[in-house]
C-alpha cells in the first residue's frame, strides 16, 4: 500500500476503486469486475504518467522525501556484496546517521559511505532521520583515508536534509568535521563517485558528494538550504516553501543544466519507490560505467578539483 503525496489524489482515486473492485470479485466470484479493472489500470497509468511529466519542484522534493523510497541499506543489499561497517570516529563516538565501511561492487573492493535515513520510527530515531552529527562525518574521514591508503574507490549515496544542527553538534565542531570531510574528498587520489538518491542538504551533503562524478536520480533534490528553511530566511514564513523550491534551481534538470552534477538517472514512472529494484538496478550500472571510465584518469585530484573550481565560471 503506497503513502499517495497530495497531488497524487487522482491517482490515489483510481487505484482506490480497483481495490474495491478486485475485492468484490474475491468475495463474489461470479461478479465479473475484469473489464472494469483493466479500464480503470489503464486510466490511472496514464494519469500517474501525466501527473509525473511535469512535476513542479515542490512536488519533486516531496517524491525526494517519500518515505517509502530506497534508502541507502537497500542500495547497499542490493548492490555491494561482503559489507564490512565499520564504527566510531576513534574520538567521541558512532553516529548511526552516516553509515561506512567496505564492501564488494562487481567483485570489486570499494569504499561504500552514505546517510540512512531509517524506514521506521525505531529506525529513524536510530539513523537521527539520516542527519550527521560531526562524529558522523569524522567517521567518513577516517574510512577515506583507508580507502586512499589501499587504493580503493570511494561511491558515497547521499540523503539528507543536512546536517544536525543541535547545540552538542555544533559544541563538538559540526562546521569542521564537515569542512574536513569536503577537504579530504578533494584531496583522495582514488576514485570518488557520488550519487544523490534523495534529499541532498547543504554542507550535509557536499561533505560527501565531493566526488569526480555527481549523478541524482530523476526526482532527487539536490540545494543549500531546504525549501522550509530559506523560505524562513527570505520572506520569514516557512509556508511559502513551495515558492522558495521553485525559484532554487533544486531539481536535477536545473542543475545538470548548471553543470553542478554529471548526469541524471531515470526513475520509475510515479517515483522510485514504486520500483525501487528498477532504480537500484540503474543505479548500479551508472556507478559501474563511471568507476570504468575513472580508471583511465592519470589524475584523479587534480581532474575533481578542476571539475569544482569551475562551476559558475561560465555563467
Amino acid at each position: 500500500m503506497y503513502n499517495y503525496l497530495d497531488f497524487e489524489k487522482p491517482i490515489s482515486d483510481l487505484e482506490g476503486k480497483i481495490l474495491e473492485l478486485k475485492t468484490i470479485a474475491s468475495e463474489d466470484q461470479s461478479i465479473d469486475t475484469s473489464e472494469e479493472i483493466s479500464r480503470l489500470e489503464a486510466r490511472a497509468r496514464d494519469a500517474m504518467v501525466e501527473i509525473y511529466a511535469k512535476l513542479t519542484p515542490w512536488q519533486k522534493t516531496q517524491v525526494a522525501r517519500h518515505p517509502q523510497r530506497p534508502h541507502f541499506i537497500d542500495y547497499q543489499q542490493a548492490l555491494f556484496s561482503e559489507f564490512t561497517p565499520l564504527a566510531g570516529d576513534r574520538k567521541f563516538s558512532n553516529d548511526d546517521a552516516i553509515q561506512a565501511g567496505f564492501a564488494r561492487f562487481n567483485g570489486m573492493p570499494v569504499a561504500l559511505i552514505g546517510q540512512e535515513k531509517g524506514n521506521d520510527t525505531k529506525s529513524r530515531i536510530r539513523h537521527n532521520f539520516g542527519s550527521a552529527r560531526p562524529e558522523g562525518y569524522r567517521k567518513a574521514i577516517r574510512i577515506m583515508e583507508l580507502a586512499d591508503r589501499f587504493n580503493m574507490p570511494v561511491v558515497t549515496l547521499v540523503d539528507t536534509a543536512g546536517a544536525y544542527p543541535g547545540v552538542g553538534a555544533e559544541e563538538r565542531g559540526q562546521a569542521e568535521a564537515i569542512a574536513r570531510s569536503t577537504e579530504m574528498c578533494l584531496n583522495l587520489k582514488v576514485p570518488v563517485v557520488s550519487v544523490i538518491i534523495g534529499e541532498g542538504g547543504s554542507g550535509g551533503a557536499i561533505a560527501i558528494a565531493t566526488g569526480n562524478r555527481v549523478y541524482m536520480l530523476e526526482h532527487a533534490i539536490y540545494s543549500v538550504i531546504s525549501p522550509e528553511g530559506a523560505a524562513s530566511i527570505l520572506w520569514r514564513d516557512s509556508t511559502r516553501a513551495k515558492e522558495a523550491a521553485s525559484n532554487m534551481k533544486i531539481t536535477a534538470e536545473d542543475l545538470k543544466s548548471l553543470g553542478i552534477i554529471d548526469g541524471i538517472i531515470a526513475e520509475p514512472v510515479g517515483g522510485a519507490h514504486r520500483d525501487p529494484q528498477a532504480v537500484i538496478s540503474e543505479t548500479g550500472k551508472v556507478i559501474a560505467k563511471a568507476l570504468s571510465d575513472l580508471s583511465q584518469s592519470s589524475d584523479l585530484k587534480a581532474d575533481r578539483r578542476q571539475k569544482f573550481l569551475a562551476m559558475g565560471r561560465s555563467l
